[in-house]
């Protein structure tokens, strides 16, 4: 990853090079690894990490600068209980200025306080459309009580706002790439069945998508599976 600037790491070239560097990063996974090292150098924090929603599912732990990070993380997702949770849910940022004394998540500000964390702020990534769901969630920590201040907040949130939308746009590529994938198993196995059995695409599409219903596996993984064993899943 690149270095930035110690001496000014909030400044506007600072934030350019981090764009340029998100644009660039392969998939989702490089993307929020240099958001949380940037939240390092360009913000009062000792720990950073990453979730991001998953659909249907459990909170993803995508980035995590430290383990400790992680296991504040685990805390709330096992609980449903947190800050995190409901930044995701809400789409609000969540300022705790001291575990020890902040009443909102007894249970966990207490286990987190163990952890030695003391401040902590939690903020959404969104691409500012009020209609989408949260993509996840920038959480920021400190061993200091009461570390944030309003200016780390504002860095916070333009960090946030560069790491929604290269967030949302890796996994729209790594969407697009996986459906390609997919279309090119299909076709493979159509082809399969076309030579063995003497038949038009039509038909071959048609016992791919029925075999796919009757056993509830993807298309995806039916197509996958004859090509891999020549034999259609029972």
């Amino acid at each position: 990853m690149a270095d930035f600037e110690v001496a000014a790491p909030t400044s506007a070239d600072a934030f350019a090079r981090l764009a340029i560097e998100l644009h660039d990063a392969p998939g989702v996974e490089e993307t929020v690894d240099a958001v949380v090292q940037f939240a390092l150098q360009a913000l009062n924090c000792m720990y950073a990490g990453v979730t991001l929603a998953a659909r249907g599912s459990q909170p993803e732990v995508a980035a995590v600068t430290d383990p400790v990070v992680s296991d504040v993380y685990r805390l709330q997702i096992n609980s449903g209980k947190g800050p995190l949770i409901t930044t995701l849910r809400d789409r609000v940022t969540i300022l705790i200025r001291d575990t020890t004394q902040d009443q909102r998540w007894p249970e966990w500000a207490t286990k987190v306080a163990g952890l030695g964390v003391r401040s902590v702020l939690d903020v959404p990534l969104s691409t500012g459309d009020s209609q989408r769901a949260t993509v996840g969630v920038l959480g920021l920590y400190s061993a200091e009580p009461d570390a944030f201040s309003e200016d780390d907040e504002a860095i916070a949130h333009i960090l946030a706002r560069h790491a929604s939308v290269a967030v949302a746009s890796a996994r729209h590529e790594e969407t697009m790439a996986q459906a390609v994938d997919a279309r090119k198993l299909v076709g493979q196995a159509m082809g399969i069945l076309m030579e063995r059995f003497d038949l038009d695409d039509d038909r071959a599409f048609a016992i791919l998508k029925r075999y796919s219903q009757d056993t509830n596996t993807k298309l995806r993984d039916v197509a996958q599976q004859l090509i891999d064993t020549r034999k259609l899943p029972h």
